[in-house]
C-alpha cells in the first residue's frame, strides 16, 4: 500500500471519528438521564482523541489531515436534530441512534483493517477499532436497559 493510500484511509477514519464526536455530543444534549449524558460525552471525547491520534499519523506521513466530519455524517446529525424537534425522544431512542452511528464506524474500521497498513498504523487503527466495539456494546446494553423501562 503506498503512502497516499494510507493517508486516504486514515483521513476516512478521521472523518468517521469526527462524525462520532459530533454525533455523540448532539446525542448527549438530547439525552435526559445524567448517566446517559455522561457516557455519551465520554464517547465524544474518546472519538476526539482518536481523531487527533489519526491526524498525527497523517502528518507523520507528510499528509494533510482531515479536520472535519463527512457530509453524510452532517446529514445524519441534521436528520437526528430534525427528528428530535418533531418527536418525543427518550433515552432509548437517543441510544439507538448512537448505536446506528457506531455500526457505521465498526464497518469503516473493519474495512481499514483489511488493508495492508504498516504495523505502526495498523496498531493504532486496531486499538481504535476495539474502542469502537466497546462503545457499541456499551451503548447497545444501555439502550436495551432504557428500552426495558418504557
Amino acid at each position: 500500500m503506498d503512502k497516499d493510500d494510507i493517508i486516504s484511509t486514515l483521513n476516512d477514519l478521521i472523518e468517521t471519528s469526527k462524525d462520532g464526536e459530533q454525533g455523540f455530543r448532539t446525542a448527549a444534549k438530547d439525552a435526559k438521564a445524567s448517566e446517559v449524558q455522561q457516557i455519551l460525552t465520554a464517547c465524544a471525547e474518546s472519538c476526539a482523541t482518536g481523531a487527533r491520534d489519526l491526524q498525527d499519523l497523517v502528518r507523520g506521513l507528510g499528509g494533510d489531515p482531515e479536520r472535519s466530519g463527512s457530509v453524510s455524517g452532517a446529514l445524519h446529525r441534521g436528520w437526528v436534530e430534525v427528528r428530535s424537534a418533531v418527536t418525543t425522544r427518550d433515552d432509548a431512542a437517543v441510544l439507538s441512534e448512537c448505536e446506528r452511528g457506531e455500526d457505521v464506524a465498526k464497518r469503516k474500521y473493519k474495512e481499514a483493517l483489511e488493508k495492508d497498513l504498516p504495523e505502526n498504523v495498523r496498531s493504532v487503527v486496531r486499538r481504535q477499532s476495539e474502542g469502537v466495539l466497546e462503545h457499541h456494546d456499551r451503548i447497545k446494553a444501555m439502550r436495551d436497559q432504557y428500552a426495558a423501562r418504557t
